[in-house]
């Protein structure tokens, strides 16, 4: 019974998720349901004490980083930088290679900081424009954005800086740069399999007669490209892009440096109470906030024109887009506060203990669960909040370093996420102008490849021991 509970309440999040309905609103109502269900005396202490608590710990620590690679993310398009950037390389490799082209620039917008949903947005006008040069099937657009998008660059690739690449560092006082080699590895896997299976569905599809054509798939045709984008050098497009991974490695190795001690403690004279912070903790978010902080002076400094002509209307959508995400995803972490406290996780944590491996339990316990949720970063919160120390535990008994802990959390929350009531898949298909019919089985192709890559990572550091 107690298990049923916290199924059924996972269950009606899934559901309530694929039928787009607001996550901010279910999460705490199916939370509070679940709670009822068990103890109906228990609903009030624990919304105000368990769940809104854990809702305002995910946001103290993590809504900068919302916010900053919003607005990261809107100067870029605004200032004209994605565009200068797209135009570059499609001048570059042809039409012929439009889906390794559109790949390329789009894994570079995120790994350079930029959101997924605002990446979306900035290629694909392009992407169409590309495809439909090469008569493409455009049904293969959706698959060819997500593999640059949500797949290596925002969990494997070593220092993104990414949401689901941050989270783990809080609970396992680790850095975006964790387990580097492991990351570069399953990087590669998912990019030469990805690329490998489009390539393979282009060819079929077009061999069968389809071209971009397709008349079911032409809806939301985006206008022709505008040439204002030629307007930026290439090279200057790419510096804000440049400064924030530069600017994060870099500060993520001195910041520790700078500061004496694992903790810091501030007295003024209007505090009852000393401020004390736990270096090890936020370490990785300084190093993250302030690069985006340089990328966002570096847009400034060499497009403030078109930046203050747009500023003041694309602040708005990024600071929206930035408390709908970061809303988002602190009440799914406060929803895993709240079932994990209930008897029934209970009774499946005791049940995933029975995995022997620690890293095969992590990885089949926040991939599963970021599937449940359809967010990768609200699944590896549940987990962690629930199972951290667990994990941690386990590792260290283990002889496992906490880096690889990191590393594969983070890739398996990016595994089975992008199931068909996910977020980002939805708004994907919905610019697109495709349907779930018409474009999921390439993007599920995808997912596939993604969960598997994680398991193929765990087995090159048990065989090799590279961290």
């Amino acid at each position: 019974m107690a298990v049923g509970i916290a199924a059924l309440s996972l269950i009606l999040l899934m559901i309530a998720a694929y039928r787009g309905m607001s996550v901010i609103l279910m999460a705490p109502l199916l939370a509070m349901l679940a709670v009822f269900l068990t103890d109906p005396s228990a609903v009030p202490a624990l919304f105000s004490g368990l769940f809104m608590e854990k809702v305002g710990t995910f946001l103290n620590l993590y809504f900068p980083v919302f916010l900053l690679g919003a607005l990261f993310g809107k100067l870029i398009e605004i200032s004209g930088f994605s565009r200068a950037i797209v135009t570059a390389v499609t001048g570059l490799v042809g039409a012929q290679h439009a889906i390794p082209a559109i790949m390329l620039v789009t894994a570079l917008l995120t790994y350079g900081g930029v959101s997924v949903f605002v990446a979306v947005f900035a290629v694909y006008p392009f992407a169409a424009e590309m495809f439909r040069q090469g008569d493409v099937p455009k049904r293969l657009v959706p698959a060819t954005i997500g593999l640059g998008a949500i797949t290596f660059t925002m969990d494997a690739m070593p220092g993104t800086p990414q949401i689901q690449n941050i989270i783990p560092s809080s609970f396992f006082g680790t850095t975006t740069w964790a387990a580097p080699m492991l990351g570069l590895i399953g990087s590669a896997c998912i990019m030469g399999l990805g690329l490998t299976y489009l390539g393979w569905r282009k060819r079929s599809l077009m061999a069968g007669g389809e071209g971009y054509g397709a008349p079911e798939t032409l809806v939301n045709e985006p206008a022709p490209v505008s040439e204002a984008a030629g307007r930026v050098r290439p090279v200057v497009a790419l510096l804000p892009l440049l400064v924030v991974g530069v600017g994060n490695l870099v500060l993520t190795m001195m910041i520790p440096r700078w500061v004496s001690g694992d903790e810091i403690s501030v007295s003024l004279i209007g505090l009852s109470e000393p401020v004390v912070v736990k270096v090890a903790q936020v370490a990785a978010l300084w190093a993250v906030e302030g690069a985006l902080l340089m990328g966002i002076a570096t847009i400034l400094l060499f497009a403030f024109p078109a930046v203050a002509r747009g500023f003041a209307e694309g602040s708005k959508a990024a600071v929206g887009g930035a408390l709908l995400a970061g809303m988002n995803t602190a009440v799914e972490y406060g929803f895993g506060g709240v079932i994990a406290a209930l008897p029934g996780f209970l009774a499946i944590k005791e049940a995933l203990r029975a995995v022997p491996d620690p890293l095969v339990n992590e990885a089949v316990t926040i991939t599963s669960l970021a599937g449940i949720t359809g967010s990768a970063s609200g699944g590896l919160s549940i987990a962690l909040a629930a199972m951290a120390e667990q994990f941690a535990a386990a590792g260290d008994a283990a002889g496992i370093p906490r880096e690889v802990l990191h590393r594969v959390a983070s890739m398996a929350s990016g595994g089975m996420d992008s199931l068909p009531h996910n977020g980002a898949i939805i708004t994907l298909l919905a610019v697109t102008g495709l349907t779930h019919r018409q474009a999921y089985k390439d993007i599920f192709a995808l997912t596939l490849i993604k969960t598997l890559t994680v398991f193929l990572v765990i087995a090159v550091y048990y065989l090799t021991g590279l961290v």
